[in-house]
């Protein structure tokens, strides 16, 4: 670290113009830091980046290396102090504006957007600006206000010094001439000053740049003359470099301006412009410090104080910078809330002014503030530059940064020039008010919790750049220097010294809260005490001190206590009523002394006696040293030997020598009790010795014994030699307390010492066999295990060398070696003998082991065969003769070392042949016995014509160790059949076909006279036998001539008739030595031309318009279809082609030599319908059809299906679905449907025309057509237009346009509509006016049919958080209709009782449209007015008085301040408008006792105005010697009595006691007290009871109201077949729901008859739609013949009043048919209850068949059931269905005979009319489907119906299941609330408190009932809460508060 001393980086101190400064270093590394200072000269124009390079040149440092320069005030040097140069800027500004009237502003713009040209920095003033004469001598270097030289006139001629104000804030900083200009040239290369002086019309500017200057000092010319520009305002015309563009902005700025001044900086350093956008809360924020009080004024920014318009509340500085793409970044420092100075304010908690005057004129302000410790925190502002916490490496006082914990080292005071901050000069402290050297009135660390400033005014010299004071330190620590304190602004002339420690001492009283109290435990009494100080005192475990915590069990120590007190912390007590954590400086410590087992006391101290210097190690230390008198350890010999080592392993049965035993304390002294005189022989030590075994299952205690000192003899253990178990084992020696055998004293663990051991096996004496591995066999080693027990029958180890003895009759025995150790084992054990099998047989194997005890045991085995070792194969003959194609069989036997015939598994054994190819091996599995014949397949050698050797080699592949046998085999040549050949006769002559020869035959003919011949090895011919013949097999005939084949003869062959296939013959003989074929080829060749053949090569469809894009092939073939070559080029002619629509224009025919064919091309149709096209082709007598489908063309149209006509509008209401669903299809120019897949469907529509769903992506399916789905439409009224497009190969089709005509929807609330009175005064408690609400809709009309439930009320008083209503709104539900109520569709609201508290209310009315969703009105605001007057009430219940008749007038007084109100019943204050009086009378409780005390004045009654509705007395005192009786109730009557009130109010009666005694008065005036507050508390707890009993007794009624709800759904369910179990029924029911979901989703998914007419769109409320749309059918029959009889009216519109049938004619222009229901005459429609015609009075007139009906009884109404039965009625009168026109004629032939029939229709579609007409096409219903959708559609399954009611049902029971629980658990957590302690202590509490009252009132002589009474009667009632609510919820709410009361409130 380097240090900077003297001037400072801004200026020299002489002021020359050498253009040098010096500057003082001192190098604070390590090895350096003894040296001294060094002068550095530097240039006056040096940058930062040069200054370091001096630096480290000075010093001697590497330029790379890392280190910091500070100044002596340790404020780090570094090229980013930036603000330093801008301040120098905003000092001009702040001289230029200090005469401005109004605002002084000053703006700092960081021009960094590059598209406005190059950076530059701006700041600007609204100050008085310069004229030209005034910019040139700013200008001039040096040239301050004060100086006179050479040609330059100042601009300050005349200066006047401001006057004095406070903290200096004069602006008087623009000062010598230089801050400017060099903070021009800090920030860039180059300034450009724009400056406009007040009055004057023009503008100056004026460039200056650093390149000027050296040129022209280059030069010699003048450096400070320049040009200045004269422009006016706004005009920017001479700006035409680019990287100047933003100065146009800048300039048009100007317009408004009176006067001003701009500085604008460019060739701003790049390294500038990273720090400014870096760290722009950095440098702005250090601005902010520097102005500090310029812009907060003299008092700073005090936050917590509100701001007063003052002088300085008008300085504004803001600074904004500008970067490309960002939003500007702004920032006024007037809102910087984190300066240092700000900080220092606010966190500040008391301050200490005072003044310095100096020598001369200078004066210096002062002020300290002291930033107190609160909580676990110093508070005072830690400085980001400067962190408090940093370590000072060179300071040597340890203590100091302790002590300077706050401040660090940092200096006190921060100066101040003429209101400006100074940044690089603080005075550190003055010699009243640094910490002194010996403890003063304040702790030292006190003295760390302040900060200061200083204010100087400027007669103190600062540098020219404003960074440093000159002189200022010196002069103020001169000692002639007079401080003096500022008081309320007034000098006091003190001693500062002391006004500043008392100051101090006064602050860390009032503010630091350093000791903090945590933990908590209770408040308690301290008896020992005296009585004023005995309580309450408040007790914690814990304090957290100076940092550190102490805690209830720390060891402590004491100061300044006699003798010093060791211990451990018991507990801490405050002084004082707390509850939890609270920070306190003083209390009390509770000490345990420690040790306990010496010391047994408890000492209580201030806890500032506590030593917080001494570690807890070393009270710890003296407190073990106390303790080393105890027992401590035990000394253990062994005077006999067999000493038990620690963790020993002993063998078992090993003794343990006898124990002598010493006990030794820590100063290993031997003892036998405990010290001290007072514990007696009770306190002996006694040894116990335990010996306890370690299992699994526990610890087992085998050996106990206790041993006792004798005085001469020690403690003594005989010893022990019954140790035998094996195990873990522990010794344990305890000091136990003699009688009590306890081992611990004093909660200390008396000495003990454990010794733990292992008792292991002995040597072994015996042994026995383990487990062996079987199976034994011969030769084949083994091993056999042994296992040794010791003599206690341990398992043991072999550990000496032993010669084993193996002995077995009949076997030769051997082994290889015996193991030693865990495992013991006779490896290698072999036997061998002869056995008797391959089972083999049982030994007795002896084994002895000489040495041992049990030296033999005998091992039963059963040895078995050893592996192979030999093969033994019969016949033992070496040369074996056989015949060629027979098969040898050989006997082998396998054998052991001992010739034993043995097995294993995988004992194969092979014979391989040698000495001709293909011979076979035969192989035998001997796993089982050992022996077997091996044999296998004949041995066959072609080809043998003579005798042959053969070589057989018999081996066993898996035993390589077995040697192989040979033997020679000589073989025969066979007699058998060995050759076929085959042979075709032609006339004499036969024919050979060798094998696979290939035969060429015409197609279908048949081959005859085919022969064969068969020859043996020899080549001898063999004569064909009835065996052979047998044995020959042909493949192309099932059957064979056995006869011809005796002769040679071979069955005829069918030649194939195409040529194509080839015919695959073979003849094969097979017996058991041979298999033989031959085998030739047929090959058909053409038969003659019979026919011509055609073929399609290529697709089979044609487009319209297009070619066929294949050809078709033309042949000649025979009668079997084979093609022959008949075509020539010139027989094309001979071709014709005809077919329907056949275009032949570019028919092209060509001969295709290749493939003797002719290719036919161009087919194409004449456009018309599509289908399948017939072709004929014929050349000359042959012929041929052909079929082609013709398809559609390209895609050319867009054509809608099933949509009405496009020609007119189609109206559809706002929010509802279209009728039909868009469907459109592709078609070509024909018109014909183009099944064109995957092509885009758009859909073009304006933006105001919204469909849903929408942005979905359609594309056409395999058939052309896309569906895009029924639209929800939301669009304004009107008409609106969309079209369909949609895009193919990449060319757009034009589609349809859709006219839609938008209706508002008559069934969509938006508004709701309150009438009421809006007249009517609302009284509290009364109840409101009917409140009249209709549901609005889209078209103005009033929605009907809605379910009053979904119209609630809600009503809240107004508050101050907003209108919404809050959550406990009182909700009222709309009142039933009555018969006067003719209106349809509004909802009444009546007698809802008005709230009885007065106050504004709202009320708002709500239509819940959904379960989300609710339609509210507008908000009623209603004012609640008082009640008539009923009573007079004390507006502050007075306590009771008790008073006496003494001269005193204060014991007389009565009352003092009473304060009467009128009020209703409800408690409002009313009857403002009364005017009467009051009468106060004195009466007692006898009415005869005239012996009543007087009113002063000696008058019984007294009078008081009443006005405004209330009567104010000041004062009612008894008279002086008033008469009485002593001890005596007497009342005061305050009756009012007002004129204009017709009713008596009731009266206000104040009970008092009267005594003759002053003493007892005074007495009893303290128990009356105590009775006031008990009668209180008792109606506290009476509220609370009574509303918990109200509450149970309700959650009991809801609670059986739910599971009666409950248990009446769940037996609906029942009858639906539906049983909940009673446990996990939640889960069932959803489990259920969601299975009937599921199910009625699927029924509604079912497809079903439906109506596709398009309805009509309801426009209003009064259209109920189009009559094919009003009903449904269930039958199918009977809705086919119904649709058909109503055809003429189902496109008929209904609508309820001619009105609308009228609009809808005009919107139609007359071409819809329409109904009006007010235009029929309903006399003429028939009753819907009355029976058919062949009932008569009640009975059957005659029996029908065909199940007759009338046709409106099969109908169903989904909506305007009533509207509908008019319609249908009119429509189909009593029309009759039956099953069939045969039961129709029936009927009709019966009900004429009595009385008229109506029109008769049959299911089977056929209609006899009224008149009996019936017959022909009129009158016989077509097919449903020639209806064309006019047909009514099908009701939704009943099935789909039922599921919904079970549905229903279900979420119903779902809801009272969860009800039932919720309630129950209220009731439970109720009951569980009543019983729990707290309300169990408030019901004691209240007996007790009704007890004391009880004895208070005795005492008082008063009567107890009714003065309880009087108490309840004129107590004020307790509000719960301020707006009404429900009751149920009002008492929910009062258990609520009335629960948190405590013994605190009562």
């Amino acid at each position: 670290m380097a240090g900077l001393a003297g001037p400072s980086l801004g200026t020299g101190e002489d002021g020359g113009g050498d253009g040098h400064r010096t500057v003082y270093l001192f190098d604070r590394r390590e090895k350096e830091s003894e040296l001294g200072d060094r002068a550095l000269q530097i240039a006056e124009h040096s940058d930062y980046a040069g200054f370091r390079a001096s630096v480290c040149q000075t010093l001697g440092i590497s330029p790379e290396e890392k280190f910091v320069i500070t100044t002596t005030s340790r404020k780090e040097i570094t090229c980013d102090n930036f603000a330093f140069a801008l301040a120098e800027l905003i000092d001009n500004s702040l001289s230029a504006t200090a005469r401005n009237v109004g605002i002084r502003k000053i703006q700092i713009k960081l021009l960094f957007d590059e598209t406005q040209g190059k950076p530059a920095v701006a700041v600007i003033d609204n100050g008085r600006g310069m004229t030209s004469k005034q910019l040139n001598n700013w200008a001039v270097y040096r040239l301050s206000k004060f100086t006179r030289q050479g040609d330059f006139e100042s601009d300050h001629s005349g200066y006047v010094r401001p006057v004095p104000v406070p903290r200096s804030l004069n602006s008087d900083i623009s000062y010598f001439g230089v801050g400017g200009k060099q903070a021009v040239f800090f920030v860039g290369q180059s300034a450009r000053m724009i400056s406009k002086p007040a009055g004057s019309q023009d503008v100056h500017e004026l460039v200056l740049s650093k390149e000027d200057f050296e040129k022209k000092e280059k030069n010699k010319e003048a450096i400070y003359s320049g040009y200045i520009r004269n422009r006016k305002p706004s005009d920017s015309v001479h700006i035409t470099n680019d990287d100047e563009r933003f100065l146009h902005n800048l300039i048009i700025e100007e317009k408004e301006k009176d006067s001003f001044t701009a500085v604008v900086i460019t060739g701003v350093q790049p390294e500038h412009i990273q720090y400014l956008k870096n760290y722009f809360h950095l440098w702005t924020r250090q601005l902010a410090h520097i102005y500090h009080y310029y812009i907060h004024g003299p008092k700073g920014n005090e936050v917590r104080m509100s701001k007063e318009v003052g002088p300085f509340s008008n300085i504004d500085i803001e600074i904004s910078m500008f970067e490309k793409g960002k939003a500007p970044k702004i920032v006024n420092l007037r809102d910087i809330q984190d300066d240092m100075q700000t900080l220092y304010v606010n966190k500040a908690a008391d301050s200490f002014e005072f003044k310095a005057h100096v020598e001369g004129d200078g004066v210096v302000e002062g002020i300290i503030r002291y930033h107190p410790f609160l909580y676990d925190k110093e508070t005072y502002p830690d400085d980001p530059c400067f962190p408090s916490k940093l370590k000072d490496e060179d300071d040597d006082d340890d203590c100091f940064i302790l002590e300077k914990a706050a401040r660090g080292k940092r200096p006190i005071f921060e100066c101040f020039w003429n209101g400006r901050l100074i940044p690089y000069t603080s005075v550190e402290d003055f010699d009243w008010c640094t910490p002194p050297k010996k403890r003063g009135l304040a702790p030292i660390e006190c003295y760390n919790r302040i900060s200061g400033a200083l204010f100087t005014n400027d007669k103190f010299q600062v540098s020219t750049n404003k960074l440093t004071f000159m002189d200022l330190e010196l002069k103020l620590k001169d000692k002639n220097t007079l401080f003096t304190r500022i008081l309320n602004g007034q000098e006091q002339r003190m001693k500062i010294d002391r006004e500043f420690a008392l100051w101090l001492k006064d602050c860390h009283e009032k503010y630091d809260k350093q000791i903090k109290f945590t933990l908590f435990k209770g408040i308690i009494t301290r008896p020992d005490l005296p009585s004023k100080k005995q309580g309450p005192w408040a007790t914690y475990s814990a304090i957290e001190w100076d940092g550190k915590m102490y805690k209830a069990g720390q060891l402590v120590k004491t100061i300044k206590t006699l003798p010093l007190f060791y211990g451990s912390i018991v507990r801490f007590f405050l002084y004082g009523d707390h509850d939890g954590e609270v920070y306190a400086t003083g209390g009390e410590v509770q000490i345990a002394m420690e040790p306990q087992a010496l010391y047994d006391e408890i000492k209580t101290v201030p806890i500032a006696k506590l030593d917080r210097t001494v570690a807890e190690k070393t009270v710890k230390k003296y407190v073990e040293d106390e303790m080393a008198r105890l027992p401590d350890r035990l000394s253990v010999t062994w005077p006999e030997g067999d000493e038990l080592l620690p963790n020993e392993i002993r063998p078992a049965g090993t003794p343990i020598g006898a124990l002598r035993i010493e006990i030794l304390n820590k100063k290993g002294e031997a003892m036998q009790k405990l010290p001290g005189t007072s514990h007696g022989g009770s306190k002996k030590l006694l040894v116990e010795l335990k010996v306890i075994l370690h299992t699994s299952s526990g610890n087992k205690e085998i050996i106990s014994h206790i041993s006792q000192h004798g005085g001469k003899w020690p403690y003594w253990f005989k010893k022990m030699e019954n140790i035998q178990k094996l195990g873990n084992y522990t010794l344990k020696l305890q000091v136990v307390l003699n009688e009590s055998n306890a081992d611990t004293y004093a909660g200390r663990p008396l000495p003990s010492k454990a010794i733990k051991f292992s008792v292991k096996e002995g040597k072994p004496e015996k042994f026995s066999f383990g487990l062996l591995d079987h199976p034994f066999r011969v030769g084949v080693p083994f091993n056999i295990p042994l296992e040794f027990q010791d003599e206690f029958g341990h398992t043991s180890q072999l550990v000496t060398d032993i010669q084993p003895v193996l002995e077995a009759s009949g076997l030769s025995l051997h082994y290889e070696e015996i193991t030693k150790g865990p495992n013991c084992v006779i490896r290698g054990v072999t036997a061998k003998g002869s056995v008797n099998s391959c089972q083999g047989k049982n030994f007795n194997l002896k084994v002895i082991l000489p040495g041992l005890k049990e030296d033999s045991q005998i091992l039963k085995m059963r040895l078995l065969p050893g592996p192979p070792r030999r093969l033994k194969v019969k016949p033992d003959s070496e040369i074996l003769v056989i015949e060629n194609g027979t098969a040898f069989p050989f006997q082998v036997e396998v054998l052991d070392e001992s010739d034993n015939l043995t097995a294993q598994p995988k004992l194969i054994v092979h014979c391989k042949f040698s000495g001709a190819p293909n011979l076979p091996v035969y192989t035998v599995d001997c796993s089982s016995s050992g022996t077997s014949i091996l044999t296998g397949s004949a041995i066959q050698v072609q080809n043998i014509k003579k005798d042959q050797t053969l070589k057989a080699r018999i081996e066993i592949p898996s035993c390589k160790d077995v040697t192989p046998v040979e033997k020679t085999i000589k073989l025969l040549p066979s007699s058998h059949v060995a050759r076929l050949q085959i042979f075709s006769v032609e006339g004499q002559k036969a024919i050979q076909i060798k094998h696979q020869d290939e035969v060429n035959w015409v197609a279908g003919d048949i081959m005859h006279n085919l022969i064969f011949q068969m020859y043996d090895e020899g080549e001898r011919e063999i004569n064909i036998t009835s065996t052979l013949a047998e044995k020959i097999k042909v493949n192309w005939t099932p059957e064979i001539n056995k006869e011809h084949l005796l002769q040679g003869l071979l069955p005829d062959v069918q030649v194939p008739t195409s040529i194509k296939d080839m015919r695959y013959c073979q003849v094969s003989f097979q017996d058991d030595h041979v298999s033989l074929e031959s085998a030739f080829t047929v090959r058909p060749l053409p038969d003659e031309p019979k026919h011509l053949k055609c073929e399609l090569k290529g697709g089979k469809t044609v487009q319209m318009g297009q070619e066929l894009l294949g050809e078709i092939v033309i042949i000649i073939t025979d009668q079997y279809g084979n093609q022959i070559p008949a075509f020539s080029p010139n027989s094309l002619s001979a071709l014709s082609i005809a077919g329907v629509g056949l275009d032949s224009s570019n028919l092209k025919t060509t001969f295709q030599e290749s493939t003797q064919s002719i290719s036919v091309r161009g087919i194409r149709f004449i456009p018309g319908p599509p289908g399948n096209k017939d072709l004929c082709f014929t050349w000359r007598e042959f012929s041929d059809f052909i079929r082609v489908q013709l398809i559609s063309g390209p895609p050319a149209k867009l054509l809608l299906i099933d949509w009405p006509e496009l020609k007119e509008s189609i109206p559809v209401i706002n929010g509802r679905e279209l009728q039909n669903p868009l469907t459109v299809q592709l078609c070509d120019q024909w018109d014909n449907p183009a099944p064109v897949p995957q092509v885009k469907i758009s859909l073009i529509k304006p933006n105001n025309l919204k469909l849903m769903p929408s942005n979905q992506q359609h594309k056409t399916d395999e058939k052309g057509r896309a569906n895009l789905g029924v639209f929800t439409v939301l669009a304004p009224r009107g008409e609106h237009i969309m079209q369909i497009k949609a895009v193919y190969n990449k060319c757009t089709i034009e589609g349809p346009t859709i006219k839609l005509m938008i209706l508002p929807d008559p069934e969509k609330p938006i508004r709701l509509n309150v009438k009421y009175d809006r007249d009517a005064s609302f009284l509290a408690g009364g109840v409101f006016t009917d409140f009249m609400i209709t549901v609005i809709s889209e078209d103005d009309s009033i929605i009907k049919n809605i379910n009053p439930a979904r119209i609630s009320m809600k009503m809240w008083k107004l508050s101050n958080s907003g209108n919404r209503p809050p959550a406990n709104a009182e909700t009222f539900s709309c009142n039933k209709i009555k018969d006067n109520d003719k209106e349809e569709g509004c909802f009444y609201f009546r007698d809802k009782a008005i709230p009885n508290k007065v106050g504004t209310y709202c009320i708002q009315f709500g239509f819940m449209m959904d379960k989300a969703n609710t339609l509210n009105s507008e908000q009623v605001i209603i004012e609640v007015l008082p009640n008539q007057p009923v009573k007079l009430v004390p507006e502050n219940q007075p306590a009771t008085p008790a008073v006496s008749n003494v001269r005193s007038v204060l014991s007389r007084t009565l009352v003092r301040d009473l304060c009467l109100n009128v009020t209703d019943e409800y408690s409002n204050h009313t009857g403002l408008d009364l005017v009467g009086t009051v009468i106060a009378t004195i009466k007692g409780s006898n009415e005869e006792d005239n012996d009543t005390p007087l009113f002063i004045g000696k008058v019984r009654t007294l009078e008081f105005p009443f006005v405004n509705g209330s009567a104010e007395i000041t004062s009612l005192v008894l008279a002086e010697n008033s008469p009485g009786r002593d001890s005596t109730e007497y009342f005061i009557v305050f009756e009012p009595r007002l004129s204009r009130l017709s009713r008596t109010l009731e009266p206000y009666i104040l009970p008092f006691m009267f005594y003759n005694d002053v003493k007892k008065q005074q007495q009893m005036a303290a128990l009356t007290k105590e009775k006031d507050q008990l009668s209180k508390s008792i109606i506290m707890y009476r509220n609370l009871f009574d509303a918990s009993k109200q509450l149970l007794d309700e959650m009991k009624c809801q609670v059986e109201e739910a599971k009666l709800k409950e248990a009446q759904l769940r037996n609906e369910l029942k009858i639906h077949n539906i049983d909940i179990p009673a446990a996990q029924q939640i889960p069932h029911i959803e489990a259920l729901l969601k299975k009937k979901m599921s199910e009625q989703e699927e029924l509604k998914k079912k497809p079903r008859r439906s109506c596709t007419l398009p309805n009509y769109t309801k426009g209003s409320g009064d259209v109920l739609g189009k009559i094919a749309h009003l009903a449904q059918i269930e039958d199918d029959r009977a809705a086919m013949v119904i649709s058909w009889h109503l055809a003429s009216d189902m496109d008929c519109v209904v609508t309820l009043t001619t009105d609308a049938a009228r609009r809808i004619y005009d919107e139609t222009q007359g071409r819809q048919q329409v109904l009006p229901l007010d235009s029929i005459y309903k006399k003429n429609i028939p009753d819907w209850k009355r029976p058919l015609p062949h009932f008569r009075n009640g009975k059957l007139y005659f029996k029908p068949i065909g199940n007759p009906v009338f046709a409106r009884d099969l109908l169903t109404f989904p909506d305007n059931v009533e509207h509908c039965e008019t319609v249908f009625g009119m429509l189909l009168g009593d029309t009759i269905i039956l099953d069939n026109l045969d039961a129709a004629n029936h009927y009709r032939k019966e009900v004429v005979k009595n009385t008229h029939c109506p029109t008769l229709l049959t299911r089977d579609g056929d209609r006899i009319r009224s008149n009996g007409k019936f017959g022909g096409l009129q009158n016989k219903a077509p097919p449903m489907d020639k209806l064309r959708g006019m047909v009514f559609g099908a009701p939704v399954p009943k099935q789909c119906l039922i599921i919904g009611e079970q549905i229903e049902l279900l979420q119903q029971y779902r809801s009272a299941v969860c009800k039932l629980g919720t309630v129950n658990e209220d009731l439970n957590g109720q009951l569980e609330y009543l019983h729990t302690p707290d309300m169990k202590k408030k019901k004691q509490e209240l007996d007790e408190q009704e007890k004391n009252l009880k004895i208070i009132e005795q005492k008082l002589g008063m009567t107890p009932t009714r003065k309880c009474n009087d108490s309840l009667r004129h107590s004020t009632k307790v509000e719960v809460v301020d707006c009404p609510i429900p009751p149920k919820r009002m008492r929910r709410e009062a258990t609520r508060q009335n629960r948190i009361i405590t013994k605190t409130d009562v």
